[in-house]
């Protein structure tokens, strides 16, 4: 099997709605989005990476404790683990709000915690701290990757729906004006849930990282979502999420923020595990997923519910599921992935 259609197989484990959102359900109707991204991005890593920025934890502020989700901080540790382990230097990177569970993560996959970056509290020293954190330490390599995975973004402003437009054939204006009109100004730069409440008081700024990376072309983005509000999606017009996602709040979420590539999957963990499975493919170097048991994930979601704490941000309980997926359907994708990779 070559490696292509491996890395398409890949993509494939991962392209599955089992929550009905609507991004991937809606193929059939709509055709496929973003297909290809994962290979692509991982290709790029593979041959360029050299530091990488992970930006994850989602906030669910009406859950029972108040907790980070379980969907994003184990796909992102697994990620920054394989990164590592081809010699990158990696941060994760969250707020406050999310520390202790991206520290539980992180710990369980092997990480020291010096590979973990909260953002400040104080928002004077944001920009500046946003700004040394994409440079680097003088002794690492430069910053060549910026990911995010499960991580809310600002939703759509009448000016990103224009931006959105330049240079298409595709009628910019009238979508301008549909949006206006269906979206309060008040619903606009927002961060939503899937629930359409704004987080904004939960949730730091740090999709600041993804803007100020425009500014430095050797910095490459990714952004892995499951539900349209996550950072990366707004590499996909608005109105093309509109009519795919379902539910009533599908005009207001759709996040404004745009990345190089947006992988696309059911749980967004699974694209976590994906893009390192991928890039491990690609450097041979798939023995190192060998310890990532089912058992092991198992026991990651179980330390994380436990000590983070973290919560399933379908269900809003502080149990070891996923978007409210039992655990033997949840790691269906990793158990496949493993099989691709010969472990």
């Amino acid at each position: 099997m070559t490696c292509n259609v491996t890395l398409a197989k890949m993509e494939g484990l991962i392209r599955r709605d089992p929550a009905q959102r609507g991004l991937i359900s809606s193929e059939s109707s709509f055709g496929p989005l973003c297909l290809g991204h994962m290979g692509n991005a991982a290709r790029h890593i593979d041959e360029f990476g050299q530091r990488a920025i992970i930006v994850t934890g989602f906030f669910i502020p009406g859950a029972t404790p108040p907790s980070a989700e379980t969907d994003g901080p184990p796909g992102a540790a697994m990620l920054a683990a394989a990164m590592k382990h081809i010699g990158m230097d990696v941060q994760l990177v969250t707020d406050e709000h999310c520390r202790s569970a991206i520290e539980v993560a992180g710990r369980e996959m092997g990480l020291t915690p010096d590979c973990i970056s909260i953002l400040p509290r104080m928002a004077n020293d944001q920009e500046q701290w946003f700004a040394e954190l994409l440079r680097g330490p003088s002794a690492v390599p430069i910053t060549t990757h910026l990911i995010s995975i499960e991580r809310v973004g600002p939703s759509h402003t009448g000016d990103s729906i224009a931006r959105q437009s330049q240079g298409s054939t595709n009628n910019g204006p009238c979508e301008r004006a549909l949006f206006e009109e269906v979206v309060p100004r008040i619903d606009q730069d927002r961060c939503h849930n899937m629930r359409g409440e704004c987080i904004d008081a939960h949730t730091g700024s740090l999709h600041r990282l993804f803007e100020l990376s425009r500014s430095c072309p050797w910095i490459h983005t990714i952004g892995i979502g499951d539900g349209g509000n996550e950072i990366g999606m707004g590499s996909i017009r608005w109105g093309e999420l509109k009519r795919r996602l379902k539910g009533p709040y599908a005009s207001r979420i759709p996040c404004r923020i745009a990345t190089d590539w947006t992988i696309l999957a059911g749980v967004s963990n699974w694209g976590g595990q994906a893009l390192a499975a991928a890039i491990l493919t690609l450097r041979n170097e798939t023995s190192a997923a060998a310890k990532w048991t089912t058992d092991q994930q198992k026991r990651m979601l179980e330390r994380l519910v436990q000590d983070g704490p973290a919560v399933d941000g379908i269900t809003r309980r502080q149990e070891p599921t996923a978007d409210g997926l039992p655990f033997e359907e949840y790691i269906e994708p990793w158990e496949g992935l493993r099989r691709l990779m010969n472990i």
